[in-house]
């Protein structure tokens, strides 16, 4: 077990490097399964859920090296077997195995995936497209397996624009026979960064990042190259920690338009940031404006942001109202900031945050990964000591975050219990 100890108040400066997305790597890396030649990766983040994929990867046969932020895949003598539940439950995003393994071999058997406690997460989306595609699901308990013939093209519309289940659809149609087109797709950046990688190996996908992705089958895919993205949730959080505490604080390597909804938030706030092409300067600022904030899917404000915000509408003057519309339970750091003193009142799938509050360090639970940053957040402003267990949600998300803290100034480490 880990913990992260934080000493608050202490001036932000410096510069951040954002690393690749987690969002993105955790698709890339099992959608190389879908080439019959060596892949490589670059930008990818050195966190526990790429640990938990090349696991799996190690288990089915496929050869994998890494060298700092490159990793290199060789699947060619991949041996297509049920991935075994200690594995598959490490992690939400080996689900992704799914459509990899069924889109090359026709046929997949692992067990419902793991990740965060923030709600119901069912994977039915991503089942009626392999469906569509002609596939039969058998489930036994939390077990699937999955199968066709032969994967056809076809018309998909998703009732809900879901990531995963675009992302997983499209690996499960690249070598299918004919034409799909998924309507009513997910448009967030990491989808174009999977998309773009698997035209890179051969694939012709078009329309990604708009809500008519089209998909014409291919025989095989090949060797390439391909970049992460810069992560934008970890772009966003240490936005958010130089609104709290810094001082001309430069987040560098990010992608702006990817935080347009965040910046956007900001600037109604107050709070003081100059924006660049690759980079951006921060600094925190005093009287804070209150806001209203509804998490949406991409382009609108990311709900992975949430919990991690809610830290800075503790330090607005007045009332703010952030309403939660992807999932049920995702305000578990709502006990715990009221622990440390804020002043928030959770009504049905919203909160109300009443600032300014004055936060005192105290020990508190990462419950999942983005309640966790939202809590190192908390801590960085809190008066004294905090104390934060079960961190391990934390560092499957966030690579080097203590290092990264530590570098700008923040009194903050990593402790074994």
């Amino acid at each position: 077990m880990k913990q992260i100890r934080i000493s608050g108040g202490h001036v932000l400066e410096g510069t951040i490097r954002i690393s690749g997305a987690k969002n993105s790597a955790v698709a890339l890396v099992p959608a190389s399964l879908l080439s019959d030649e060596i892949v490589k990766l670059d930008n990818v983040p050195n966190i526990s859920d790429i640990d938990a994929l090349n696991e799996i990867l190690t288990f089915l046969g496929a050869k994998v090296k890494r060298n700092g932020e490159l990793m290199e895949i060789d699947s060619s003598e991949v041996e297509n077997k049920g991935i075994p539940e200690h594995i598959s439950k490490k992690l939400r995003a080996s689900y992704y195995f799914m459509g990899a393994l069924l889109g090359k071999y026709k046929k997949v058997e692992m067990y419902f995936p793991g990740g965060c406690s923030i709600g119901s997460r069912p994977i039915n989306l991503h089942l009626k497209g392999f469906e569509a595609l002609g596939a039969t699901v058998i489930e036994e308990g939390n077990k699937y397996t999955i199968y066709a013939e032969e994967l056809k093209g076809s018309h998909i519309y998703l009732d809900m624009a879901s990531v995963g289940a675009t992302i997983n659809i499209m690996l499960a149609a690249v070598k299918a026979t004919g034409l799909t087109i998924i309507e009513n797709a997910a448009k967030e950046p990491e989808i174009v960064n999977v998309a773009t990688f698997l035209n890179q190996m051969g694939a012709k996908i078009t329309g990604a990042g708009t809500s008519e992705i089209k998909i014409t089958g291919v025989d095989k895919l090949g060797s390439c190259y391909m970049e992460v993205i810069p992560d934008r949730i970890e772009t966003g959080t240490y936005v958010i920690a130089g609104a709290l505490r810094g001082k001309n604080l430069k987040i560098d390597n990010i992608i702006p338009e990817h935080i347009e909804a965040l910046l956007i938030k900001l600037k109604e706030m107050g709070v003081k940031l100059d924006v660049y092409e690759d980079h951006l300067m921060i600094s925190a600022t005093d009287n804070l404006k209150p806001v209203n904030i509804t998490t949406q899917v991409y382009p609108g404000f990311a709900t992975d942001l949430q919990q991690p915000i809610t830290t800075l509408l503790t330090m607005t003057n007045g009332t703010c109202q952030l309403e939660e519309t992807i999932y049920e339970n995702r305000f578990q750091n709502v006990e715990y900031l009221n622990k440390m003193g804020a002043d928030i009142t959770i009504k049905d799938q919203s909160i109300v945050i009443v600032g300014p509050s004055k936060l005192r360090g105290t020990t508190v639970k990462a419950t999942d990964l983005r309640a966790g940053a939202c809590l190192i957040l908390a801590g960085l402003i809190a008066e004294g000591e905090t104390v934060i267990e079960e961190v391990e949600h934390v560092l499957r998300g966030y690579e080097n975050i203590i290092e990264k803290l530590t570098d700008v100034g923040a009194k903050i480490k990593l402790e074994e219990i």
